[in-house]
């Protein structure tokens, strides 16, 4: 058995849980270091991947404006840290700003006053961090199809999945018929621009997102979409509490992982909440009596997306916390160490593995 990648067609789609495994553990590995050069190289690694297995799919556009969040993030990173200090000591006295006067009951906040390298630094590398899970994010959205990725959900929430891809859809329904409206005005010699315009447009686009709403409640009724099958009250409570309870421990975990006093208990608390909650949408969609024309399949190449970006997560999660978090008192300069480096290039198997988009000239 090959696995060079085909050209990608609808039989051979490439799971899209698969791409979110893949991202969630570039995500995971991001959030263990702090190291500039090692979330440098997990942008290239996810930026590089994007370029060569994206679609030209409405979705496919999104990872440039994750790109730009996360720069954002950054900025702002660095300009809360200027203007208001930071725990970090430093000697190296960049610049000093007017302090402002707070009163007895605000102590340990303080606005203004001076600005260290060490504090910057320190800014740069957590805001970085940060960043970087945005961008990792933003290469599963770029990626991974939003409907095909509804198909697959389980059945406890097949429900609020469909709620959010309807919310989803609105908006570029809504600028697809403004458009539309517009051209057709155009056409007839009318303008389109003023406050007029806009209001005689505007009746129009309601009354169409009016009707496409009744619309879809009328195919989603005749179709059974909210009918449920009865199950014990038992089930119905266990299903709750490992629900709620995973979902819970899964948050303790990540925050766990975030912090430097947490790392004992961080890694756990996740594994052991993704267990619960796993558990619990299955016991959950015993209620769900919907059935699934043409599943997506798992197949080798989804276990080998997802599994390159376990492997990156799982690896940097439980190496040596001093190699992958450089040191900013006394000031250095990061060091790029070789073996975590080689560790974040598994992450381009998908770039190998995964379908082709497919070429223009296969549109017939």
């Amino acid at each position: 058995m090959t696995l060079r990648a085909p050209e990608a067609h609808r039989s051979n789609a490439l799971h899209a849980g698969a791409w979110w495994l893949w991202a969630l553990g570039l995500a995971t590995a991001a959030s263990r270091t702090t190291n500039p050069l090692l979330l440098g190289l997990l942008v290239g690694v996810a930026g590089y991947v994007v370029a060569a297995r994206r679609t030209d799919a409405p979705w496919a556009r999104s990872y440039g404006a994750f790109v730009k969040l996360g720069l954002g993030v950054l900025a702002i990173r660095l300009v809360f840290s200027v203007l208001l200090g930071s725990p970090i000591p430093g000697t190296h006295v960049l610049l000093t700003l007017p302090e402002v006067p707070l009163p007895e009951w605000a102590r340990g906040i303080r606005i203004g006053g001076r600005v260290t390298a060490e504090q910057l630094v320190f800014a740069l590398y957590d805001g970085a961090r940060l960043a970087t899970l945005l961008i990792c994010v933003g290469a599963a959205n770029a990626l991974a199809n939003p409907s095909r990725l509804l198909k697959s959900l389980p059945g406890a929430l097949y429900e609020a999945g469909v709620a959010v891809v309807v919310a989803m859809t609105f908006a570029p329904n809504m600028v697809a018929d403004v458009a539309r409206l517009r051209t057709a005005r155009r056409l007839r010699g009318r303008p389109t621009g003023g406050v007029k315009a806009l209001l005689q447009i505007g009746l129009p686009v309601l009354e169409g997102a009016l009707e496409r709403s009744v619309a879809v409640a009328a195919s989603m009724d005749a179709r059974g979409y909210g009918r449920t099958a009865r199950v014990p009250r038992a089930v119905r409570r266990v299903t709750a509490v490992l629900t709620l309870g995973g979902l819970l421990g899964v948050c303790v975990g990540m925050y766990g992982m975030l912090t430097a006093e947490g790392d004992a208990y961080g890694l756990p608390f996740v594994a052991a909440g993704l267990l619960a909650a796993l558990v619990g949408l299955r016991l959950g969609g015993r209620r769900s009596v919907r059935t699934r024309y043409r599943p997506d399949r798992w197949g080798v190449r989804a276990w080998l997306v997802a599994g390159s970006g376990a492997a990156v997560g799982g690896l940097l999660a439980v190496w040596d916390e001093t190699v992958l978090r450089p040191g900013v008192v006394p000031l250095v300069a990061p060091e790029l160490p070789v073996w975590p480096a080689l560790v974040i290039l598994l992450g381009l198997v998908p770039a190998f593995v995964a379908p082709l988009a497919p070429s223009p000239k296969r549109l017939s």
